[in-house]
């Protein structure tokens, strides 16, 4: 199984008077135009997961959008809670598995996919930085993925992709 994990594009600054209720803070213009470039960048390099999982809060819900939009095969999305803040990996890992995909893209939050990309990889105590928008693919060679037994293939920000 392939997982790709990305964060959300950027949004409008946190603690924004707009939006008192951060959970429905948006993406901003800037980054919905700039994650169309990530995708498509991504998009030229295979990245082409079977189904999306994202966090219900509203910048989550649009970069996973963004991300069904920009691929081909534009794949379904499911809002599941256990990819909100604070995150926990062995409900999205049971989800990955349920939905027989052999490729899945987690969107979430800062830190909480940093932590888990770090649990999917060693013993939790890899430190992977995740800026905003940026994607980190995790390759499984059993048919179950288990936390410390993946191994990252990429991760790639919108800079390293010259967006």
């Amino acid at each position: 199984m392939l997982i790709y994990i990305a964060r959300h594009a950027w949004a409008g600054d946190y603690g924004d008077p707009n939006w008192p209720d951060d959970s429905q803070r948006p993406l901003t213009p800037e980054g919905i135009e700039r994650y169309r470039d990530v995708v498509s960048a991504l998009a030229t390099c295979d990245f082409a997961p079977e189904r999306i999982a994202t966090s219900p809060y509203a910048r989550c819900v649009q970069t996973a959008e963004l991300i069904a939009v920009g691929l081909e095969h534009a794949p379904p999305i499911e809002e599941l809670e256990a990819l909100a803040v604070g995150s926990e990996l062995g409900p999205v890992l049971e989800w990955s598995v349920a939905t027989g995909a052999e490729s899945v893209c987690w969107v979430g939050h800062s830190p909480d996919v940093e932590r888990m990309a770090a649990e999917l990889i060693s013993d939790g105590t890899a430190s992977v930085r995740f800026a905003k928008g940026s994607v980190a693919a995790i390759r499984f060679d059993g048919e179950t993925p288990r936390a410390g037994e993946g191994t990252l293939l990429w991760h790639a920000t919108a800079k390293l992709l010259g967006v």
